[in-house]
């Protein structure tokens, strides 16, 4: 019994949570209306082309 009881909840430094993990990975695929390129955003980016600058974004749909 030489190592200590650290708590049922209790986490490692390493472990990220849920809303840590979709901030990082998830990223939504959107076409742009001028120039039809396909544009990956994650959370908190400016909504804009990155080839041309244009603001009007079209979100593809998800394939389930």
């Amino acid at each position: 019994m030489s190592s200590s009881y650290t708590g049922a909840g209790a986490t490692t430094g390493t472990a990220l949570t849920i809303d840590q993990a979709d901030t990082h990975q998830r990223a939504v695929n959107y076409t742009c209306g001028d120039c039809d390129q396909d544009v990956q955003l994650k959370r908190g980016e400016p909504i804009r082309c990155r080839n041309c600058g244009h603001r009007v974004l079209y979100k593809k749909r998800t394939n389930r």
